[in-house]
Order: structure tokens, then C-alpha cells, then sequence
């Protein structure tokens, strides 16, 4: 996650400098406000801060909330900075906009327009309504681009979908055994546990379960985040088994937090103990021409649960799956400085034939994670 940076000096304290800070502040939520988008704001008085916060969790206060709390007095009159738009309507807690037009503040400046249709642009007119001056778009690709999962499923109806791969220089992901134990280093693999961290849901297939049996959740101690104890939470697991090969004993099931097992029929379901732990929801798919899990589908349910961020751990084939459907939003991938040699396994079983087939990507990062290489790319279509 990139560090939002002012475009100029402390001095000036102009609108992008207090946005930046807000973001800054936005960020502390990265691992923590699903399925709620990570907001953060400033309030200002004569150039001067007096009040910030952060949205830390669903059902808690939002950051507007936060922030007026510690300006009190000092918000009337003053300026608020906030990373998207003020909530209009009553949920979970009240209207945001509303709180600040009672606060007094004389302006708003916000990055972006909240999507949610209970939103969607009535939180800057309630503040226009109320006679507070409302300026738009301050840093808006960068608060977008903090809550993509949570804007693109509020405006397609589909969770963001980020795939995470390791590799080796030769473009190989496993020995042609299965073995695949390590070929990244440790922080290449402290670094997935934070992508974990961030993400609603984790989704694997029962191959890589079968092959390498892992828990797929949050280790806390190992992510080097740190956060107040009751801000964790484990993203629900998603295991794909259409063919049922999973008996309930794989070490998946034993750990804490929730399950979906994706079945193509239920009553075949053999996941008995499983079953017994009350943490298993199963998910039957519609039926389709091949037989599999229809992944759309998955997808479309998964964001109607209020799943922002769907990280993909899989093996070759359920990830070309993913890419050959188009669902994919965000590709992440580790190369390690080893050779694996033409007999291990590829990084995606993709039945390409022409150069005309080539799915092209586009750079959005590359750094150094440790000694190996994480390489982080978006399709074309991919483009918050």
C-alpha cells in the first residue's frame, strides 16, 4: 500500500496536504473495516489541526466521528478533510453529514463520492443543503485506489479479486510432485500474511489442499502489523471442491473462523466433520456446462455478503480459471532467485496456442520483499 506523500511543503497547508494526512490516517484501517471502506479525517482551523480520526471497525464510529469528538468546540467554523463522502443515511450508526452540519464546520473536502446507493453524492448535498461549502476530488484516484474492493462492488456487484503466485526465475511454481515448500523466502511469506490480513475472503481449491495441506489464515504474530487485539479478525476461507475429494481432516477445517465449501450438489457433500465444527457454510453453484464451480456466480455471492476483497491462493489451474474468465483485478506475484528446472509445474495451466491469445498486463508495482521479487500487475480492465 502506497504512502500518501503532500505535493508540497507543510507551510502551505493547502487541501492536498490535510487530504494526505487523512489518507495517512484512512490506511490504520486497511486490516480491520470490512465489509466497511477505510475513511479517514482531518478537521482544521486557521491552518491549524484539531480534531482526526479514523473509521477502525464495522458498528464502531466512523472517522468523522473520531475527529469531531477531538475537535469539540474548535469544529465550528472549521475546515473537514474527509477520504470519501460522508454518510446521509442511518445504519449502523448515525449520518455522518449530519454530524458535521451540527458540528458547525464551515467546509467539506472530500476525495471521492461514496457508491453505495444509500449514498452515492445526498452526503455533499445534505452538506450543501445546510449552507457548508463542499469542494470534491481532492486526491481522488489515491482514495480510490485504497477502497477498490469496496467501490467496485458497489458499482458492478463484484468483489475486487486480487490472485497471489510464487515463482521460481523459470517461471515454475512446484515440483512436479506438488512440492513446492519454500520457494519464496521469509519475508516474501510474511508479506502474503498480510495480504491475507486485508482481505475479506481467501479462496483455494481442494487440489492445493489436498497437496499441501494449509490452515489459510491470519497469523498475527508473523504479519509485523500492529493493532489492538479485538482489530483482528480472520477472512472467511473459501474452499472450492466440485469434484468433493475433501474428507473434513485437512487442517483448513481445524482452524478458527468461518468456511464456505463450493460444491456442485450438495448431497454428495462428505464434509461430515466439517460439519460438526458449526463454522461451515456450504455453497452449491449453478449448474454449468463443465461441470465446475461456476465462478462468477461465487463471486457475485460473495460481494452480496459484503466481501470487498477476495485474495486467491491456489494452485495452476483454478488460477487460470480465475484469468481466463476475466475476474481477476489484480495479479501478485513472487519470483524467487532459484531455478526449478522444464519438469516442475507452471505458474498457470493456461492452453494458449498463439501469440494472438496473450493476456497482456500492466506494472502497477516492483519491489525487493526480502530476496525475492514482488511484482504486483493489473489487467487493462482492471483499472479502478
Amino acid at each position: 500500500m502506497k504512502t500518501y506523500t503532500p505535493t508540497h511543503s507543510p507551510e502551505a497547508h493547502g487541501d492536498e496536504y490535510w487530504m494526505a494526512r487523512a489518507l495517512r490516517l484512512a490506511e490504520q484501517g486497511l486490516y480491520s473495516t470490512s465489509p466497511n471502506p477505510r475513511v479517514g479525517c482531518v478537521i482544521v482551523k486557521d491552518n491549524v489541526l484539531v480534531g482526526e480520526g479514523w473509521h477502525q471497525q464495522a458498528g464502531g464510529p466512523h472517522a468523522e466521528v473520531h475527529a469531531l469528538r477531538m475537535a469539540g468546540d474548535q469544529a465550528q467554523a472549521a475546515t473537514a478533510y474527509v477520504t470519501l463522502e460522508p454518510c446521509s443515511h442511518f445504519g449502523r450508526t448515525p449520518p455522518c453529514a449530519h454530524a458535521l452540519a451540527n458540528a458547525g464546520v464551515a467546509r467539506v473536502v472530500g476525495a471521492c463520492r461514496d457508491p453505495n446507493p444509500q449514498v452515492a453524492g445526498r452526503g455533499f448535498q445534505y452538506l450543501r443543503d445546510a449552507g457548508i461549502e463542499v469542494t470534491e476530488t481532492c486526491l481522488q484516484n489515491q482514495a480510490e485506489s485504497l477502497n477498490a474492493g469496496f467501490i467496485q462492488r458497489m458499482r458492478s456487484g463484484l468483489p475486487w479479486v486480487r490472485i497471489k503466485l510464487a515463482q521460481s526465475l523459470d517461471g515454475r511454481t512446484a515440483m512436479a510432485s506438488g512440492e513446492s515448500q519454500w520457494i519464496t523466502g521469509p519475508a516474501a511469506r510474511r508479506d502474503v500474511q498480510r495480504l491475507r490480513a486485508r482481505s475479506c475472503a481467501v479462496i483455494t481449491g481442494a487440489s492445493s489442499v489436498l497437496i499441501d495441506n494449509p490452515s489459510m489464515t491470519v497469523r498475527p504474530a508473523e504479519t509485523g502489523i500492529k493493532q489492538p487485539e479485538h482489530l483482528w479478525r480472520q477472512p472467511l476461507r473459501v474452499v472450492i471442491d466440485g469434484q468433493q475429494r475433501l474428507s473434513g481432516n485437512e487442517a483448513v477445517f481445524d482452524q478458527p473462523g468461518d468456511i464456505l465449501l463450493a460444491v456442485t450438489n450438495t448431497s454428495l457433500v462428505t464434509v461430515q466433520r466439517a460439519a460438526t465444527l458449526g463454522q461451515l457454510t456450504l455453497w452449491q453453484s449453478p449448474a454449468t456446462q463443465t461441470g465446475k464451480v461456476d465462478l462468477p456466480a461465487l463471486l457475485r455471492f460473495l460481494a452480496e455478503q459484503g466481501h470487498n476483497d477476495i485474495l486467491v491462493e491456489s494452485g495452476a489451474r483454478l488460477a487460470a480459471a480465475f484469468v481466463e474468465t476475466g475476474l481477476v483485478n489484480e495479479l501478485v506475484l513472487y519470483c524467487a532467485p532459484t531455478l526449478l528446472g522444464s519438469n516442475a509445474r507452471p505458474l498457470l495451466a493456461l492452453p494458449l496456442d498463439s501469440m494472438q491469445q496473450q493476456i497482456r498486463w500492466h506494472w502497477q508495482d516492483i519491489r525487493m520483499v526480502g530476496q525475492d521479487l514482488r511484482l504486483t500487475l493489473q489487467p487493462e480492465a482492471a483499472r479502478p
